[in-house]
C-alpha cells in the first residue's frame, strides 16, 4: 500500500498565491491546499477547460475557497506579459509564487511561440519572464518563490553552446538542462533578493519520483500513450515501493512555500532513498546548482534570450 504522510499548512488567510500548473496533478493538489489554508489562490493555467474542472473539484473540497482562473501558456512570452500586465494593473501584493508548471521529454524537438525549444522555453524562460515581471508584486508581498525542479536536475549538464538544443536534440538532456536552467534562476533571485533587500524568498523543491501526468500520454508535445517509464512508476507507487504518490509529490513545494522554516536558497526534496518518495526535508544542493557564478550566468543568458 502507499505511504501514507502529510505536512501541515499554515493559516494563510489574507495572502495571494499563484500556482502554474495547478489544473491538474499535483499542481492541482497544491492549489487546493493553499486554498483549503485560507489563502485566495490564482491559478494561471494553458487549458481553460481543465482549469474549470480543477476550480470545481477545490470548490468541492473547500467550499468557501478563493480561488479565481487567468489565462497563461508559459511557452508564449507574449501570453506571459499579458497575465503580468493584468495582475501588476490590478496591483494586488503577491504572497506566494509556486512555479509548478512543466513539460518533459517530448519524442521530437518542439519550439515555443518564441522559438525556444519546448522545455527550455517552458520549463526555464517562461516562469523566468513570470517572475522577474511580477518583481514589484512579489517584492510588496515579501514573497515566497519556490522553483519545482527534478531530480533529473542532478545529472546531465547545462548545454551553454545550445540553450534551445538546435544542433542535436536529446530530450531526456534538454529536460535536466531545462530544470537545471531554473534552479540556478531561483538560487540566483535568491541571491539578488539578498544583496537588494527585496524582501523575497527563493528556494527550491523537487517531488521525487511519483506517477505524475509529465510523462504520460500528451498529445500536445507529440506522445500519443503513457510511457513505459510512468506505468512502472504507477505499480510502485500503488505498492509504496520507493516513489511518491500524487498526493505526496507536491508536498516539498507545499512546505518551500509555506513553512516558517523554509529558508532562501535551499533545495526541498523527499527524505526517502535516493530521493525518490518521503516526507520533504532540505536536501543537500545538486552539485549542477553550486555555482553561484553559473547562477549569475544564467540570469544574464534568460535575459538576453528574451530580448532576441
Amino acid at each position: 500500500m502507499p505511504k501514507n504522510f502529510d505536512i501541515s499548512v499554515p493559516d494563510l488567510a489574507g495572502k495571494r498565491a499563484l500556482v502554474t500548473g495547478a489544473s491538474d496533478g499535483m499542481g492541482l493538489i497544491i492549489a487546493a491546499r493553499l486554498a483549503k489554508a485560507g489563502a485566495h489562490v490564482v491559478m494561471p493555467v494553458r487549458n481553460q477547460r481543465k482549469g474549470q474542472l480543477a476550480l470545481a473539484e477545490i470548490r468541492r473540497r473547500t467550499p468557501d475557497a478563493e480561488v479565481s482562473l487567468a489565462e497563461l501558456d508559459l511557452a508564449s512570452l507574449a501570453s506571459v506579459a499579458t497575465l503580468t500586465q493584468q495582475l501588476l494593473a490590478e496591483g494586488l501584493p503577491i504572497h506566494i509564487l509556486i512555479n509548478n508548471a512543466g513539460v518533459m521529454t517530448p519524442p521530437t524537438r518542439q519550439i515555443t511561440a518564441d522559438g525556444h525549444e519546448l522545455q527550455f522555453g517552458t520549463n526555464h524562460l517562461g516562469h523566468f519572464a513570470l517572475t522577474t515581471q511580477l518583481l514589484p508584486l512579489l517584492r510588496e508581498g515579501r514573497a515566497r518563490v519556490t522553483a519545482q525542479i527534478s531530480i533529473a536536475a542532478n545529472r546531465n549538464a547545462i548545454n551553454w553552446d545550445d540553450p534551445n538544443w538546435e544542433r542535436s536534440y536529446h530530450g531526456m538532456k534538454a529536460y535536466s538542462h531545462s530544470k537545471i536552467a531554473f534552479g540556478l534562476f531561483a538560487l540566483e533571485l535568491a541571491n539578488r533578493s539578498r544583496a537588494a533587500g527585496w524582501g523575497i524568498t527563493s528556494n527550491l523543491a523537487h517531488p521525487g519520483v511519483a506517477p505524475t501526468g509529465l510523462l504520460s500520454a500528451r498529445p500536445e508535445v507529440g506522445r500519443d500513450k503513457d510511457t513505459t517509464a510512468v506505468r512502472l512508476i504507477r505499480a510502485l507507487s500503488a505498492r509504496g515501493i520507493l516513489v511518491g504518490t500524487p498526493q505526496t509529490a507536491g508536498l516539498s513545494a507545499l512546505y518551500a512555500a509555506t513553512s516558517a522554516e523554509a529558508e532562501a536558497g535551499v533545495l526541498y526534496g523527499p527524505a526517502g532513498r535516493g530521493q525518490l518518495g518521503g516526507p520533504p526535508a532540505a536536501r543537500k544542493l545538486f552539485s549542477r546548482l553550486r555555482s553561484s557564478q553559473d547562477a549569475e550566468r544564467m540570469w544574464t543568458l534568460s535575459e538576453e534570450l528574451l530580448r532576441s
